[in-house]
């Protein structure tokens, strides 16, 4: 990819978890492109600590305001006047991000050309405005896509082929953990209580599944909660097993990849990290108890996602097994990586989607 002589600014707004370490590599790649590259983020989730375990220099604008619509949309609503004079000021030329909805609307506002990355595509983003671009995994059907096609940039595999290509394992993790190596290492993520897809079975299907794991004497929870309501349920419902050792919740942001790579297995109510641990290569689980998006059933079909619809089926499903970690040739670069740039540069520069895009 060949350098610009423009000194056009890209305006990238991190507006949850995955998107920092999903970006992180973009941010690179437009830099040596020479472009140059400003960051919001709102302050939700584990953003924060992300930032500084990666050390990303960031405007942190606004919060996180809970479950209930009404809030979710008085908080979209207020962000979006918080980054209004920010963006102002910085004049970007163009605004990326991965379903910020409170981006999106500043620029529309300023009229900022937008690119709006999906991969869930049941997500609730706006139902009467439009990014000026969308771009989206193939595998999620065009038919699922409310956007002009030729406004819709559809690559090659899912979102986190970007980075996890760049993993660099740790072996020393466990030991910092605290955990054995002959001890079977479960990495357990909560479903998203607060998000608007949010199914309350999902809670019943972390409980069973906890109860799963700690009823074999060699096995330990790494649980990640997303925020620290979900933390306070956690220690409450299972002090006894984070008393002795057999739970455990990491006191700062770890590296969610090295994590995984640890980790004999995975279970998650989410989509993030159930596919990090696809592309990783290590068995995964998912008790995701809304609408199965296209990625997701996509990963089940090839065999790489294992799905759990029912309470009956997480004892006799989930494998509780040591695992033996395969080759991983980390800090390699990603072609799905690659054609992301090459569209996000394409747009800056011309207004307009590479010839390589796909409709189906």
């Amino acid at each position: 990819m060949s350098a610009r002589s423009s000194c056009k600014k890209i305006w990238i707004d991190l507006d949850n978890s995955p998107h920092v370490p999903f970006f992180l590599p973009i941010i690179e790649g437009l830099e040596t492109a020479g472009y140059k590259v400003f960051l919001t983020a709102r302050d939700s989730y584990q953003v924060c600590e992300l930032l500084r375990l990666y050390d990303l220099s960031c405007r942190v604008v606004g919060r996180h305001y809970g479950k209930r619509k009404i809030l979710k949309l008085f908080g979209t609503g207020l962000r979006a006047l918080q980054l209004l004079p920010l963006a102002i000021v910085e004049k970007p030329d163009l605004a990326v991000s991965h379903g910020s909805r409170a981006q999106f609307l500043t620029g529309s506002l300023l009229g900022i050309p937008t690119v709006v990355m999906l991969d869930y595509e049941f997500a609730n983003f706006t139902s009467f405005l439009h990014p000026d671009w969308l771009f989206v995994p193939e595998v999620i059907p065009a038919k699922r896509v409310s956007q002009k096609l030729d406004h819709v940039f559809r690559y090659q595999g899912i979102k986190e082929d970007v980075y996890v290509p760049r993993l660099k394992p740790d072996p020393g993790l466990r030991n910092l953990l605290g955990t054995r190596d002959d001890e079977i290492l479960v990495t357990i993520r909560p479903p998203a209580t607060e998000a608007h897809y949010h199914n309350p079975e999902g809670e019943e299907f972390l409980a069973r599944t906890v109860d799963h794991v700690l009823g074999k004497p060699d096995a330990r929870i790494v649980m990640l909660p997303r925020n620290e309501k979900q933390a306070i349920e956690v220690r409450t419902r299972w002090s006894q097993a984070l008393a002795t050792g057999r739970m455990i919740i990491p006191e700062r942001a770890v590296d969610g990849l090295n994590l995984i790579w640890s980790s004999d297995l995975v279970v998650s109510g989410g989509g993030t990290m159930n596919r990090e641990a696809t592309a990783v290569g290590v068995p995964v689980y998912s008790i995701f108890r809304g609408r199965l998006g296209a990625v997701d059933q996509y990963l089940a079909n090839s065999g790489r996602l294992t799905v759990v619809d029912r309470l009956d089926d997480i004892a006799t499903k989930i494998a509780l097994k040591r695992r033996v970690a395969s080759q991983c040739n980390g800090g390699s670069q990603s072609e799905t990586l690659d054609r992301i740039l090459e569209a996000v540069i394409s747009i800056a520069e011309n207004k307009c989607l590479p010839a390589y895009h796909s409709i189906q």
